[in-house]
């Protein structure tokens, strides 16, 4: 049986610090580090930039800035290196990548995993016309397509890894699988060792947003904010039957703990009994995380329920164009001279477009900053003093959005006393990119490795029927002498992201003992008392007995998601901490002890 082996997460997104890679060279000791570059919105960015330039469309800086003054060290120490940020050019970032290794005299072997990219196939799935697989959506207009790409998996990266490569560059896969790719081909699992599968991709979550499983984004914030300039990158110790120690170097900012991976573990998950992947479909809810060290935390029992027949697909298309500014206003009543210019910005725009027989903007979103405007029913703020006015509309015509841009400015004369702002340039419409995520069979997408040695087709894992995993028990709140009511940030952790238009709120208990009391507490009338300005569709509550943790869904919170939506906070990072403020009850005694332990 192979021994534990080390592998790195040097990128959680593209744009994350150059500093990662050294740090985790100089750590020492590792056989692998990873990159994830990709995201929808960076998707859209990429098939954007490609069709401004054919040899443009993948993270230019993982060749510059991550690998080129690093390749002697990589090549020197032996580790290898797996990277998603190929967007949607994989071929021309492998160019780039084997030139500036020429260049520097290296011998180190490049493969490029592709397939993922179907925009050549737009014909024939327009013609099948999927609908959207959340919102139910119709099929966008051919003409309007920018890109279409399947989620890919880790099985061809594991046949590169087979093969000799030394750096492997993939398109779109999902976020874990440049990890599970290194544990298929360290440990040779195979597509019926689900649960090892299943621990692989669970190590590769925890490591897909590099710092944010040390001390990164974390609740308890102040325990880490010294180090935070050197915060270290998370290193995954994964052992053969997939359960791991997650670390960072030694001398670095942050901190490994229970609540920084279960936050991290928590993250954008969906339903822990459903977190379907290419290779394995997941289900977490058993899942423990165990303090067994300092800066060490094990993590065991994710189990693999099945095997999906189809790929995630994700479509992004042209839908109108948007644009907005963020105005400021101090003062005496700050708040409401904000939202009249605000009102009058856009009774002005409207005005004339009416005039030109024009439609209406599709959608308009006014936010003022500073006055509470994101805690909605939970406001709690006195009248505000300063605030930061974010106005901003789409529209089907650009000429519509620009219109609105220039009344706004125009207005500036006209305007409540208090108006202020560092000021650029008017902001520009920009096109929206909207996404559209669907289900493609695997048989209908083909594969490709291509090397040195030459290029091969890789089969995807076939599907596997899920065995039902049984639903746990759900907590029961125990009765109590005495009740108090506390913000939930004194019993829980938490962290929020984003699925499409779907906000994602993961609560991880303080202590086992207050997840009776949290569960009791974040009912669907509480979660739509904090959240009910914002939600739109049907909320969702699972229970992860392993982690005496719990994962809430609200559908149509987003405004239609990063790609599109207007909102301040598009992808939900914030949501936690609107949750987290929200008082709860809890057995006064229970926290009492629970405070005097601390």
């Amino acid at each position: 049986m192979a021994k534990a082996f080390r592998i790195g997460g040097a990128s959680g997104f593209w744009g994350d610090a150059a500093l990662a890679t050294p740090q985790l060279l100089a750590a020492g000791g590792l056989d692998f580090i990873v990159y994830d570059y990709l995201a929808e919105i960076t998707m859209a960015i990429l098939a954007r930039a490609r069709a401004k330039d054919p040899a443009a469309g993948y993270a230019s800086d993982f060749v510059s800035g991550a690998m080129a003054p690093n390749l002697a060290a990589i090549a020197a120490q032996g580790v290898r290196i797996i990277s998603n940020a190929g967007g949607v050019n994989p071929g021309a970032c492998a160019e780039a990548l084997r030139a500036e290794i020429a260049r520097q005299g290296l011998s180190l072997k490049v493969a490029v995993i592709e397939g993922d990219d179907l925009a050549g196939q737009a014909d024939e799935i327009a013609a099948k016309a999927p609908v959207e697989m959340f919102s139910g959506a119709p099929f966008p207009p051919k003409d309007r397509i920018a890109s279409i790409n399947a989620y890919l998996g880790a099985f061809p990266i594991a046949a590169a890894l087979d093969r000799g490569a030394d750096i492997v560059i993939t398109g779109r896969c999902v976020d874990s699988a440049v990890t599970l790719g290194a544990c298929i081909h360290h440990f040779g699992w195979t597509a019926r060792d689900l649960d090892q599968l299943a621990g692989g991709s669970l190590a590769g979550h925890i490591l897909e947003c590099g710092p944010q499983a040390t001390g990164g984004n974390y609740t308890d914030w102040r325990d880490v904010v010294e180090g935070l300039a050197e915060i270290g990158y998370p290193i995954a110790e994964v052992n053969a039957d997939g359960s791991f120690d997650v670390v960072k170097p030694a001398g670095t900012g942050g901190l490994v703990s229970r609540g920084t991976v279960g936050e991290q573990m928590l993250y954008e998950i969906g339903d822990p009994q459903a977190y379907i992947l290419p290779d394995v479909i997941c289900d977490f809810s058993g899942v423990t995380l165990e303090q067994s060290g300092p800066d060490r935390v094990h993590v065991a029992g994710a189990k693999g329920l099945g095997v999906p027949g189809e790929y995630k697909t994700c479509l992004t298309h042209g839908d109108g164009y948007r644009a907005g500014h963020i105005f400021t206003f101090y003062g005496l009543e700050a708040e409401e001279k904000a939202q009249a210019f605000a009102d009058a910005a856009l009774t002005r725009t409207r005005a004339q477009l009416k005039r030109m027989n024009a439609p209406d903007f599709t959608d308009v979103s006014v936010e003022l900053i500073g006055a509470e405007s994101q805690f909605g029913q939970m406001r709690q703020s006195p009248p505000a003093r300063e605030v930061a006015a974010k106005i901003a509309v789409r529209h089907v015509d650009a000429r519509a959005v620009g219109l609105f841009m220039k009344e706004a400015t125009g207005l500036g004369l006209a305007t409540p006393p208090g108006l202020s702002g560092f000021a650029g340039t008017r902001p520009r419409p920009s096109p929206v990119l909207a996404l559209f995520s669907y289900l493609t069979p695997k048989d209908q997408v083909k594969v490709t490795l291509k090397d040195e040695a030459g290029v091969v087709d890789v089969p995807s894992a076939g599907a596997q029927a899920p065995t039902p995993a049984p639903r746990p028990a759900l907590p029961i709140k125990p009765t109590a002498n005495a009740v108090v009511e506390v913000p939930l940030l004194r019993l829980a952790y938490g962290r929020s992201g984003d699925k499409g238009d779907i906000a994602n709120i993961g609560i991880l208990a303080r202590h086992p003992d207050f997840m009776p009391w949290i569960w009791a507490a974040l009912d669907e009338d509480h979660l739509a008392r904090v959240f009910g300005h914002f939600t739109k569709g049907r909320i969702e509550r699972f229970y992860l007995p392993g982690s005496a943790s719990m994962n809430i869904l609200l559908h149509g919170a987003l405004g239609g998601g990063g790609t599109s939506s207007l909102r301040n906070d598009p992808q939900a990072k914030g949501y936690a901490q609107l949750l987290l403020a929200a008082p709860v009850p809890v057995d006064a005694a229970l926290l009492e002890a629970s405070d005097a332990n601390e």
